[in-house]
């Protein structure tokens, strides 16, 4: 809604933050690789609404490696999603055949320095599940990346929001940014539908917010 504070995680060179600053948005855009933080630079760093943070969210502070092609979409600090992915042909055509070291703080630490969001947008190829270890308690609304053939990571995913919190879920498919279903369901229906997808090639988000009290 308009006046939100949105985290966009793996903000790349910025498709999601145009939608949430049209929407009237805020947006703390996160973006470890350098030649996307330069683009991002040029088209948000004199925006008041936009604060870039370049970095990678982890489980802890350090420094990781990023595993590195010639798409910046598919850079992934997750050796186990290059390998799934790999093994399944989807990015057939690539090599992660170059690597960075990045920084990496956590989830936490960044509420701490800005606030609590109001949606956190979570696309880090793989290291979903890294970047929920690093938030110590519940947000009001998330979304993470899933493919078939890294069902374990999504499926910690839903084990940790349901550590932090009361979550329900839904899941939109491919980029098309609706909803496939038009009631929200519990982690147990979402573990179930993730698991229906894991012989396909689907991909999408998952999205989890928190129940209403009653």
């Amino acid at each position: 809604a308009p006046g939100a504070l949105v985290f966009d995680i793996g903000a790349n060179v910025g498709a999601r933050t145009r939608e949430f600053l049209e929407r009237g948005a805020s947006v703390v855009a996160v973006e470890p690789q350098p030649a996307c933080m330069a683009q991002l630079e040029r088209e948000f760093g004199d925006d008041p609404r936009v604060l870039l943070v370049e970095n990678a969210l982890g489980a802890a502070e350090g420094v990781a490696t990023m595993l590195c092609t010639s798409a910046s979409t598919i850079a992934s600090m997750s050796p186990a999603w290059v390998e799934s992915v790999q093994a399944s042909g989807r990015f057939s055509e690539y090599s992660w055949d170059e690597s960075i070291e990045v920084p990496v703080s956590t989830l936490s630490a960044l509420i701490s320095q800005v606030g609590a969001p109001d949606f956190c947008k979570i696309d880090v190829e793989g290291f979903e599940s890294e970047v929920l270890a690093g938030l110590d308690s519940a947000v009001r609304a998330v979304s993470f990346e899933f493919v078939p053939e890294h069902l374990e990571g999504s499926l910690a995913c839903i084990e940790r929001l349901d550590e932090l919190g009361a979550y329900e879920y839904n899941l939109s498919l491919g980029e098309s940014l609706g909803f496939e279903s038009a009631a929200w369901v519990s982690s147990d229906e979402m573990r179930t539908r993730l698991t229906a997808h894991a012989s396909t090639m689907a991909w999408g988000d998952v999205y989890a917010r928190l129940a209403a009290t009653p």
